[in-house]
Order: C-alpha cells, then sequence, then structure tokens
C-alpha cells in the first residue's frame, strides 16, 4: 500500500495553467469516482484552489506505485485539457512521507504564498467534507486528514506564523489596536475610496468599531462607499466637524496637494478633549502635511511606515516557519509509523479471527452438555474471551514492535502465520 500525491501549486505553475486543473464542470463527487477507477486504488481525495490543485490516493496492497502515479499524471492532464508535455515540468509527485509532510504543511500554511494565512485550511476541510459525502475515504485518509487537521493546530498555537499581519490594511488595524487597545466602539472616517483604505475599513469594521463615516470631493461616490459599509456619506466641507468625532482616520484621495492640514487638524484637537487621533495616510502623493504627525495625541502613519511593518512581520513569521517545520516533521514521522504499522493488521485480525472462531466451536460443542444458568453461562463466555484475549496478546506485541524493520517484520508475519496456520485463512484489512 502506498500513499500518492500529485499537483501543482503557485509554486510551480502561472495562473494560466492552474486554471486549466479547476474542476469545474463536474461535482466533487464526479470527480472522485473517477480516481477510485483509475487502477488498484482504495481511496481517494483532492483539493482545488486558486493557487492549488492536489490530488492523494491509496493504493491496495498489490498495487505498483509507478504505475498508479502515471495513471494519475494523465488524468490529471485530461482533466485540465493538456498535452502531457505542456505541463509535467510544473508537476510535482510525492510518495508516502513526503506526501503526508506535504499535505502537512499546506494545512499549516506553511506553502502558501502568504505563509501563515488562515483560509488554506478551511478550504482543506471543506474538501475533505466533500469527499466523506463521497464516500472516499478509508482508514488512510481519514487518519491522515485528521492528523493535518491537528497539526494545523499545534502550528497555530505553539508558534507565532498567524500572529503578525502582512497586509498594508491589517497592519493599519494593528497599529491601531496598539494605540487604542480594544477598537470596539471607536469611529472611522474614510477620507477619500481607495481600494486600499476600503480594506482597512473592512478591517476596522470587523473589530466592531462604533460606526463609519465616509467624506469624498463628490458626495455621490461617497454614498456609493458609505452603502457599501452601512456608514453615512458628507462633503469635503464638513470635514473639519468630522475631525472632532472620528478617533481613526484612513485617507486615500487621488489630490495633487495635502487635504489635511496641520492647521486644520490643530483645531479639531481642542473639542476633542484630549481624545488621541489615528491617521492612516495611504495616498500617493499623501494627503496628510507631516507636521500633523508632531501635534500631541496625533498619531500619523504612511505607506512607508506600513511597509516597514509589513517587512518586519514578514521577518518574525519566517523565524517562527522554522518552529513550525519541526512540529510537520515530527508528526510526518508519527504517521509514517503509524502507516508502516498497518502492515501487521491483518495477521494479527486473522489471529484473532481464528481463536474466535476456536473459542465459539469449543462453547457450542460443551454448553448443550452443561446444566448451567445464564449467569454462569455468561460467566464462562467472559473467562473464555478473556482467556483468548491473553493468548493474543504477546504475539500481536512482538508483531507491532517490529514492524518499522522490514526484514524482521517479514520474519515474524510469516512465523507467526506458519504458527498459527494463518496461510489459508481470508484475512480482511
Amino acid at each position: 500500500m502506498s500513499l500518492i500525491l500529485a499537483g501543482l501549486s503557485h509554486h510551480t505553475a502561472a495562473v494560466e495553467l492552474r486554471e486549466c486543473l479547476a474542476v469545474v464542470d463536474q461535482s466533487p463527487a464526479q470527480t472522485l469516482a473517477q480516481l477510485l477507477s483509475l487502477g488498484p486504488i482504495k481511496e481517494g481525495f483532492y483539493v482545488s484552489t486558486c493557487n492549488r490543485v492536489e490530488f492523494i490516493l491509496v493504493t491496495e496492497p498489490e498495487a505498483d506505485p509507478e504505475d498508479v502515479s502515471a495513471r494519475l499524471l494523465a488524468f490529471i492532464a485530461r482533466t485540465g485539457g493538456l498535452d502531457d508535455k505542456s505541463f509535467q515540468d510544473h508537476l510535482y509527485l510525492k510518495q508516502d512521507r513526503e506526501a503526508v509532510r506535504h499535505v502537512f504543511r499546506v494545512a499549516s500554511s506553511l506553502d502558501s504564498m502568504v505563509v501563515g494565512e488562515p483560509q488554506i485550511l478551511g478550504q482543506v476541510k471543506d474538501a475533505y467534507r466533500q469527499a466523506s459525502a463521497a464516500k472516499s475515504l478509508g482508514v488512510v485518509l481519514n487518519r491522515l486528514m485528521h492528523r493535518t487537521f491537528h497539526v494545523a493546530k499545534r502550528v497555530r498555537t505553539e508558534t507565532g506564523i498567524s500572529d503578525r499581519a502582512v497586509s498594508i490594511a491589517f497592519a493599519a488595524v494593528d497599529l491601531a489596536k496598539k494605540i487604542f487597545g480594544l477598537l470596539e466602539g471607536k469611529r472611522v472616517l474614510l477620507l477619500g475610496a481607495g481600494e486600499m483604505a476600503e480594506l482597512a475599513a473592512e478591517h476596522l469594521l470587523a473589530q466592531r468599531v462604533a460606526g463609519l463615516t465616509v467624506a469624498n470631493r463628490t458626495l455621490e461616490k461617497a454614498m456609493e462607499v458609505a452603502g457599501r459599509f452601512k456608514g453615512r456619506a458628507v462633503s469635503l466641507d464638513e470635514l473639519e466637524v468630522e475631525l472632532v468625532k472620528a478617533d481613526i482616520v484612513i485617507t486615500s484621495t487621488a489630490a495633487a496637494e495635502p487635504v489635511l492640514t496641520t492647521g486644520m487638524v490643530r483645531r479639531s484637537l481642542r473639542p476633542r478633549r484630549h481624545r488621541p487621533l489615528f491617521l492612516i495616510d495611504i495616498a500617493v502623493p499623501r494627503d496628510v502635511e507631516t507636521g500633523v504627525g508632531r501635534l500631541e495625541n496625533v498619531f500619523l502613519y504612511d505607506v512607508d511606515d506600513l511597509e516597514e511593518v509589513v517587512a518586519r512581520n514578514l521577518a518574525g513569521r519566517k523565524e517562527e516557519a522554522v518552529k513550525a517545520e519541526r512540529i510537520v516533521e515530527e508528526e510526518a514521522i508519527k504517521f509514517e509509523d503509524w502507516l508502516e504499522s498497518l502492515a501487521v493488521v491483518p495477521t494479527i485480525k486473522g489471529l484473532q479471527a481464528k481463536l474466535e472462531a476456536i473459542r465459539e466451536a469449543e462453547l457450542k460443542r460443551t454448553l448443550p452438555h452443561l446444566e448451567l444458568t445464564p449467569e454462569q453461562t455468561l460467566a464462562l463466555e467472559t473467562m473464555t474471551r478473556t482467556m483468548m484475549k491473553k493468548v493474543l496478546h504477546d504475539p500481536a506485541l512482538l508483531l507491532k514492535r517490529n514492524f518499522k524493520n522490514p526484514d524482521n517484520r517479514t520474519r515474524y508475519l510469516d512465523a507467526t502465520q506458519r504458527l498459527f496456520g494463518l496461510n489459508g485463512l481470508k484475512i480482511e484489512d
């Protein structure tokens, strides 16, 4: 039995090629059924996102891994309507522990475009639910996916890989949190309607700020953006009044000159009664005069400041990724041990089945000749079952202890099957 993974991602293929493999013309159940029909395959799973498409198979014990891999690659080519040679250089193929390690790294966001982003784990979980509904999972892939979710949780809780903001918009929100602590109840003023400012506003609204006001050169545009955020629109003529009310101001106009002057902000400070004012200037050229940042209780950040924060945070995530890689390697080794231990399970089950058959046959022959009460019969059943388990314990323990060494595993399996006459017994794995 082998575990085989094949796919491509943003690391190996451009978006044009990844788009070809996005399975949109059929249901997940149909795709999984096609996977399982490729040959001697027991289980199948796939995950498809904008950044990766990956297929995972568990083969039957007698299958040739190279043959199954070739069939899988041909299937991927057919799925994308691609010539084998046109995409072969962009594919990766992994087997057993390498495949397991890769799945753990993907779900833990170590293989993502932005290391530490949380979306990929949700996408893997969605794919798992689809495969479960399609009944394409068995013992191995069910175990693999549950261990995958465990590994992702360990990485998230034991490292700081997701703690640092690595987008301009999110960095702005992080800075606001450092100044105010909790952002709940704070008021946001959006000056202009730039895409980055809107994204920052989305992050701020997620922090339960009290509300959002949009000021723009054209009131129509302000009303459009305000409607999107369930806020209110004002004209630029009302800017000084709104500065008094706001706690957080995000600016992103296309003005050639500063929109917020030092004098304008200074005039708003007295009626604010020493409340801090946080200004995020994402515009280029800048919307806020540099002198504003020198005013008391005013905190001014521009794009360069935010990019420095992002750069520092990316470096910090890379340091945390080293710890995460160690967790992934530990868990991959544990899973490989479990996978290899499955080789002895059929023999243990076969021995258990034979002992149980002998126990039941002897009881069936003996009990009719004994005048026992129901309680005595139950006691005899319990005693013989306990005896059987004790007989099974030592051979099972010996097999489990020697599964790692292929030579020992083969020798002990053969000896057990010969000693207990299991060779002719049908064993279900």
